[in-house]
């Protein structure tokens, strides 16, 4: 496959191109294009899946269509147990007071998750990005995923001079809390699929820098369906940081996106309220799979 075909789409699985599936970095392309036709075509067992029908009805159809068996979206999870935490690492919710002194939407937060990790020249011009918008920031670098440095003491004293009160960083933030937090009004994420849900569920826009597995094709959805952020697929370089923090922050456009962030938070939480419908059916399946087993 040439580099050119890597920006068609994927057949019946809009808005997918071949670069946003995982597999294709493995450099195994024939592999992979036959991985694709037997998804397409092979039937698969009853699946649940921690999404929603207001979030993906097209995909959730087109499997329930092509497989002819039932497909449960029962999520999103962290809204069914939302006093729950996923997190190994331990949370440093002291963030929580310094966002209570921030002016409502004006907090930019970046996340890269629990396991992707920068090197010292784009943490750097990540620092000066955010430096130079001006814009508060709180920023999660976890202990030790900076190659060749320990932590913020990286950092050069000027940066901090330059960031003041008006940066805030951490090795690990209370997500579920922050993304809830009227002070933040976008979210740099790695696209993460738990992150994602976190941070529409709360109407917080976001820009995406995918790093590996399904997380490219989690940011086209962010992108180009449910239109709430934009993919960054540049090389990460201080002037372009800076340009888009201050396009989702400050700019008419970022406005407009906060807005569909707003109305997709709306339609999401409509959809929980009619969660229990979703629960009841899965119960009755299950009780059915055991009284007359499913067969494939």
């Amino acid at each position: 496959m040439t580099d050119s075909m890597l920006e068609d789409p994927v057949p019946e699985h809009y808005p997918l191109r071949f670069k946003d599936l995982s597999f294709m970095k493995s450099g195994t392309e024939n592999k992979s294009l036959q991985l694709i036709a037997k998804l397409s075509n092979t039937q698969s067992s009853p699946t649940i899946i921690n999404t929603m029908n207001c979030l993906e009805h097209s995909p959730l159809a087109h499997l329930r269509h092509q497989n002819q068996l039932p497909i449960f979206p029962i999520g999103p999870l962290h809204k069914l147990a939302p006093d729950s935490t996923s997190s190994f690492l331990e949370e440093d919710d002291s963030c929580i007071a310094w966002l209570d002194k921030q002016a409502q939407n004006s907090v930019i937060y970046i996340s890269l998750g629990s396991i992707a990790s920068m090197d010292a020249k784009e943490t750097e011009e990540m620092a000066w990005g955010l430096a130079n918008s001006k814009q508060p920031f709180l920023w999660v670098i976890r202990s030790g995923p900076i190659v060749g440095s320990e932590w913020i003491e990286s950092f050069p004293k000027d940066f901090k001079d330059s960031v003041g009160e008006r940066g805030c960083i951490v090795k690990w933030a209370p997500q579920k809390q922050v993304l809830a937090h009227d002070a933040v009004g976008g979210f740099w994420s790695h696209s993460g699929w738990n992150s994602t849900l976190e941070s529409v569920c709360e109407g917080v826009p976001m820009i995406c820098r995918p790093c590996f597995g399904d997380q490219n094709g989690t940011a086209r959805y962010v992108s180009q369906v449910w239109r709430v952020g934009w993919q960054y697929e540049n090389k990460l370089e201080r002037g372009e940081i800076e340009k888009i923090v201050l396009r989702l922050m400050v700019e008419e456009e970022g406005k407009e996106m906060r807005k569909r962030a707003r109305d997709l938070k709306h339609e999401i939480e409509a959809g929980i309220s009619n969660l229990q419908n979703s629960l009841d059916e899965l119960a009755k399946f299950i009780i059915s799979y055991y009284v007359t087993p499913y067969h494939s």
